[in-house]
């Protein structure tokens, strides 16, 4: 006889589904924005690196909220408005310890940052 699958495990298959998207964009994550902490260089364990909001007005949602999941380019959009620290740095920034440089807000407003690549013949045609 066939085993029938039930309501329970098919949840306990997407609560595992979700778990490990969650991880990956997460990771993925951390490597658009560095890989370090942007204060101390902390590049140990991805667990202990927190994405801050530069401008808490402009934060469209929480990159850590449990349960959401997001499209990559969404989340892309919103890693922009964000700096990549480490637990403790963050929370220093919180209380005012530590302080964004003008070189991280200018990175950030696109001053530094790299034209994307471009896919085909970058060159124009000679003919």
């Amino acid at each position: 006889m066939r085993h029938k699958r039930t309501y329970a495990d098919r949840r306990e298959y997407l609560i595992k589904a979700v778990a490990k998207r969650r991880k990956v964009i997460k990771e993925k994550a951390i490597e658009y924005l560095g890989g370090k902490c942007s204060f101390c260089g902390y590049a140990r364990s991805y667990a202990a690196l927190d994405f801050h909001h530069i401008d808490e007005k402009s934060k469209s949602f929480g990159l850590s909220q449990r349960g959401l999941t997001r499209s990559w380019e969404r989340t892309k959009k919103e890693l922009d408005k964000c700096v990549l620290v480490c637990a403790n740095c963050h929370r220093e920034l919180h209380v005012g310890l530590l302080q964004l440089s003008a070189e991280m807000l200018k990175r950030k407003s696109g001053e530094f940052r790299e034209a994307p690549l471009r896919w085909g013949n970058p060159e124009p045609s000679l003919a």
